[in-house]
């Protein structure tokens, strides 16, 4: 198995003192990594600016019964472009599979779904996402800040956003304040 498949289905942690502040403490569902580069989803922020209510009312679409929820900060990039990872019992035009969370849908039918009781068991919206350009995460993860930890859907749908970094450390068997923040030379 190549190093670019390895990265897809797992979650990618920030360490403490990410030399990025952009990613610190992150934890980041990765759901493409090939030759043409890497796409996550953060899952460990949340966004104080919009609720999942206040995303369907921008984009006319009547909540129905579904009860209000937070957006995630699914990363810096396309911050306006939302994404759904949900359960893998609900598929449109252009979602993608992603073992194990689920899937990965980026288009309205999804939030239109959702909010009519049609759509997936399972849930979560953010609004953008984490790229990185053809080998870049492999040179990032060459250096410290970043531990490419077990996929879980546990962790992802069932513990609340501000937990998921802890949880994501603990499911690993790892204090994550016990790891160096820096690597040493010999």
């Amino acid at each position: 198995m190549s190093e670019a498949q390895y990265l897809s289905g797992r979650l990618l942690l920030a360490m403490p003192n990410m030399y990025d502040p952009n990613f610190e403490r992150s934890v980041i569902a990765m759901c493409v990594h090939d030759e043409n580069g890497a796409l996550g989803i953060g899952v460990g922020h949340l966004r104080d600016d919009i609720s999942f209510h206040g995303l369907l009312e921008q984009l006319d679409i009547a909540p129905g019964d579904v009860p209000d929820c937070p957006v995630h900060h699914g990363g810096p990039v396309e911050t306006a472009r939302g994404f759904v990872l949900h359960s893998a019992d609900w598929g449109g035009d252009g979602t993608l599979l992603v073992n194990p969370f689920g899937a990965l849908s980026g288009s309205v039918d999804v939030l239109r779904a959702i909010a009519a009781g049609r759509g997936p068991r399972q849930w979560l919206v953010a609004l953008g996402y984490a790229g990185w350009a053809p080998a870049q995460l492999e040179q990032e993860m060459s250096r410290p800040g970043w531990y490419a930890a077990t996929g879980r859907s546990a962790i992802l749908y069932d513990t609340p956003a501000q937990d998921r970094w802890n949880a994501t450390w603990a499911a690993e068997g790892i204090n994550p304040f016990m790891l160096a923040g820096d690597g040493g030379n010999a």
